[in-house]
Order: structure tokens, then sequence, then C-alpha cells
């Protein structure tokens, strides 16, 4: 098995572990963030399995993957709208904080720490937010949710573009004014969607939709058309 995590990586967001869920923390960004990549994966997987957007729980029945998971900011939801949901993530900090978080909510999440490659099962719907250009072999790594991806399933990612803008935004202004801790991005490891789409071809997927997530003062983060600051891509097998 081909490791891809990057030990410094998983020490720098174990340190933030403690405020994961603190709206106004080291993560207010996620939490923004959050309720704009629900929207998404609510509508795709709407389209591809065939539910409502009215249906209360349209993941019943269906298990989920959320790969890097963190401390639980999507697996939450995710369960909520009827998914068995297992998170995987490499600190152990984060993990903690995960179970400690969904114990007294009665959330029944399968908690993991460490790779991806690790798990030994198949997944209707992997996800991964904002985690790719953390990971030390991004082409191993697509392979690995790839192999975790169910016969008719979907994945659906979210990464920063490399660009200008990504650049200006994400390490310039957010972690040059503390908005959030200063080495969380490395802008030479984020991925265009080229390349994201040249990985996901070689993992035997099948790129079918791709949306920009935007910022801006009068809207917060949102989806956009535009793709050079963020992106999400939805995924099936070929």
């Amino acid at each position: 098995m081909t490791t891809t995590i990057a030990p410094d990586e998983a020490a720098h967001f174990g340190a933030m572990a403690a405020d994961w869920w603190n709206p106004q923390g080291s993560s207010k960004p996620l939490h923004q963030l959050n309720p704009v990549r629900l929207a998404y994966i609510r509508r795709q997987a709407d389209a591809h399995f065939g539910t409502s957007p009215t249906d209360r729980w349209p993941l019943k029945g269906k298990a989920a993957l959320d790969a890097g998971c963190g401390a639980g900011l999507l697996c939450e939801p995710l369960a909520r709208l009827g998914a068995q949901v297992t998170g995987v993530d490499a600190a152990p900090e984060s993990i903690e904080v995960a179970k400690a978080h969904a114990l007294p909510q009665g959330l029944a999440i399968d908690y993991r720490c460490g790779e991806v490659g690790a798990l030994d099962r198949q997944y209707d719907l992997v996800t991964s937010m904002e985690v790719i250009e953390h990971v030390t072999d991004p082409a191993a790594f697509i392979a690995a949710l790839a192999a975790r991806l169910a016969p008719g399933g979907l994945m659906i990612l979210s990464t920063p573009n490399r660009t200008a803008l990504s650049k200006l935004m994400m390490i310039d202004i957010a972690e040059g004014l503390g908005q959030i801790p200063k080495g969380t991005h490395h802008w030479d490891q984020f991925i265009t969607p080229d390349e994201l789409e040249a990985l996901l071809t070689a993992a035997g997927l099948q790129l079918i939709n791709r949306q920009g997530l935007g910022w801006s003062p009068a809207k917060s983060y949102h989806l956009s058309d535009r793709l050079d600051l963020d992106y999400l891509v939805t995924a099936i097998r070929i």
C-alpha cells in the first residue's frame, strides 16, 4: 500500500483539532464552506441516485466515505441524510474530537485514523474536501479513493486551483492576516482542474461535473461558474 500521508500536514491539522467545531475559530472558513459543499453534494447525489430534493433521508441505505474528514464537519450532515458514514483522517487528534462530538448526538459514524488504502470495503459515495493538496502522492491518493468506490457509486472532491487568485486569497490574505493558521496551504501543491481530471481518468473514473467555489464580501462562499479560486468535481467509474 502506497503511503500518501504527509506527517507534517497531519501534525498541523491535528494541532487545530480542539478548535475544529468552533465556528469562529481557526476552522471558520470550513464552517462557512460546509453548507455550500453540502448543497453541491446533495444536488449531485439526487441526480445520480434518483432521489428527490425533498427527501429527508436521500442517502438512506447508502455507505459513504469522507476521506480526510478532520473532526467530522461533513460526516455528521451526511449521517443525518441517512448514510452509513465512515470518516478517515491522518490526525489522531482530529479523530478523537470527531468521535467525542458525534457521540452525544447519537450519530453512529465509524471514525478511523490512518490511510484510505487500509480500508477494506467499498462505498456508494466517496467524498474528500480540500485534502488532495495535502497528500504526498496525489495519483496514489486518487487511486485509493477509486478503489473504495463501489460499482454505480459517486465520488465528489474539492480542492483549490493553482492560480494567482488562490495564492492571493488563501495565502497572502487569509494566512497573512491570521484568518487561518500560517502553513495551512502550500500553493505549489494546489491542483488545476485539468490536472485533477487527468488523475481521475488514470484511476478509471470519468469526470461528469465541475463547479467553482467562489467568495465575495456580499455572498461569502458560494457556487460559481469560475474555477480560479476553488472548485468541486463529481466523478463516476468508467
